[in-house]
């Protein structure tokens, strides 16, 4: 059940800047497609052409945060 609302919340996030935490990665970049079993974020490294692609399963995701540009 947790699974199914962290999803959904997510699910509102697309677009937003990210920084996503599993055990061994952290991935900061932009909120680009959830689906019931993974998150796709754009790690925007700067510059053309530089923008890897980071697909994370749900199932090890530790924690998300939503950072606020000052």
């Amino acid at each position: 059940m947790f699974e199914e609302l962290f999803v959904d919340e997510l699910s509102k996030h697309v677009g937003s800047r990210v920084e996503v935490t599993t055990d061994n990665n952290v991935v900061e970049g932009i909120l680009s497609g959830v689906t019931e079993e993974l998150i796709l974020v754009i790690d925007v490294i700067g510059g053309y052409g530089l923008n890897n692609r980071v697909y994370i399963a749900v199932d090890f995701i530790n924690y998300v945060r939503f950072p606020v540009a000052v």
